[in-house]
């Protein structure tokens, strides 16, 4: 495949990918959507870390805009996913955790799926006109003893490359019945490498349409294993190490993706937007979440605030760094539909609002509330090990406030954002008024939730 995509670009270098017009005139842009698996804020170089070289995740800050508070919408995979999917808050779809087997979704009481009537990202801008491509990892439906999950053609997706956690995994990468074995034939160190390749080929294949793919890799998520020539190198494992020499790998495959989108023709009228799905884990004592409180599995701000990075060359400000807006994933279906003139499907209330005015332009106040939950069914969930770590369940950012409680009202936590960004000065006694509001906002959507049942999962 490596072969075969850099014959493609050799021959393909002076092609220049035909662009739909829209009704006021403009073009449709393409839209790659890089979703890293588990990277945590400060991994990249250009997000204060040091673990390993970053230049092409850096470059792409140079040449596009930097978000310093982006919000995924869970502190773990699937929830996390279904946010960028529909632009809604996972929950409202039955969604609490990481998909597992039916037992243990019913125990945490979620959906096996994402219902093919949610609304779906892909779908919309399919109907827009687009090719789209999902390659890479799922984990929305499909696995373990889930086998009734609807195919990627149920969301809009033309074409996808699936990992073992969705309705039709690649056999190059599941040689075995579980998410990875050394005797796949795309070996773990590839596997980016593999889902550029793909991601390439697609965009080539579709240069006579605007596309829309999301490059969801399963980097820099563990196990960590380097490559051949980096385990010769230094043959005795090191968690630490191994994960700097994953994150280096990664790197330099985004510099193939990047690379490749301007020797087909198409950087200039792309959308790339680079981010990551949740927080570190492990941590390695908050170096992974530059000193910000929490990891994966936590509501805490290393839990959920993640890098993110818009690149789009003639419309976003090269170099240009945003710490004033707020951005969160559901913001994701709502600003991408208005950037490529696709319209938003009838009925549905979106969680997001469209925030092209900030990936484009500017600063801009986030109007809605954001909310979060984690952690319905304290038995069955997996939480941050250190107690320093663990937050409550229920999330509530409203301005530079945030404030955190526990579903049945218990562990109540108030924190200024602007001040105290790494959440050690609780102000519930101190905004008695302010605490009291924001607790029943919270409190009040979680209990707005819907409830499992059989035929909110599509059951019979």
């Amino acid at each position: 495949m490596a072969l075969f995509i850099l014959g493609l670009l050799l021959c393909s270098a002076q092609v220049s990918p035909a662009a739909v017009p829209t009704a006021d005139g403009g073009k449709q842009p393409n839209i790659v959507f890089v979703l890293t698996d588990d990277m945590g804020y400060s991994d990249p170089n250009c997000y204060g870390g040091n673990f390993a070289p970053t230049p092409n995740i850096d470059r792409l800050a140079k040449d596009g805009v930097r978000f310093t508070h982006f919000y995924d919408s869970a502190p773990i995979c699937s929830p996390s996913r279904a946010a960028f999917v529909t632009g809604m808050f996972p929950a409202r779809w039955n969604f609490t955790t990481f998909l597992d087997t039916r037992a243990k979704n019913r125990d945490c009481e979620q959906t096996d799926f994402l219902p093919p009537s949610a609304p779906a990202l892909a779908r919309v801008l399919k109907a827009a006109g687009y090719a789209t491509g999902h390659f890479g990892k799922w984990h929305l439906g499909g696995g373990r003893d889930v086998t009734n999950a609807p195919p990627f053609s149920a969301y809009g997706y033309d074409e996808h490359v699936g990992t073992y956690e969705s309705p039709e995994p690649d056999p190059n990468i599941t040689a075995t019945n579980w998410i990875w074995s050394p005797q796949d034939k795309v070996k773990r160190w590839d596997r980016t490498r593999y889902f550029v390749d793909h991601a390439l080929d697609f965009l080539h294949r579709h240069a006579d349409h605007p596309c829309y793919v999301e490059l969801w890799p399963d980097d820099v998520h563990t196990p960590w294993v380097p490559n051949l020539e980096r385990q010769t190198q230094r043959p005795n494992s090191d968690l630490k190490r191994d994960f700097c020499a994953v994150l280096a790998e990664y790197d330099i495959q985004m510099g193939r993706l990047f690379d490749g989108l301007k020797t087909l023709g198409l950087e200039q009228n792309t959308l790339v937007i680079f981010t990551s799905d949740n927080g570190p884990l492990p941590s390695f004592l908050h170096e992974r979440t530059g000193g910000l409180r929490g990891s994966k599995l936590s509501l805490y701000e290393g839990g959920i605030r993640v890098p993110f990075i818009v690149r789009w060359p003639g419309h976003t400000t090269a170099g240009r760094v945003d710490e004033q807006t707020v951005l969160a994933a559901v913001d994701l279906f709502p600003t991408l539909c208005a950037i490529a003139h696709a319209p938003l499907p009838a009925g549905v209330t979106f969680d997001g609002e469209d925030m092209t005015v900030a990936l484009l332009n500017q600063p801009v106040a986030h109007a809605k509330t954001i909310f979060w939950e984690y952690g319905r069914q304290s038995k069955y969930f997996n939480y941050a090990f250190h107690p320093y770590d663990r937050s409550p369940h229920i999330a509530i950012r409203e301005g530079k406030w945030k404030l955190l409680v526990n579903a049945d009202g218990t562990s109540t936590e108030l924190y200024n954002l602007e001040s105290d960004a790494n959440e050690t000065n609780n102000l519930v006694q101190a905004q008695p008024e302010l605490t009291q509001r924001l607790r029943t906002a919270a409190l009040g959507w979680r209990q707005s939730l819907p409830k499992i049942s059989a035929a909110s999962v599509g059951l019979p």
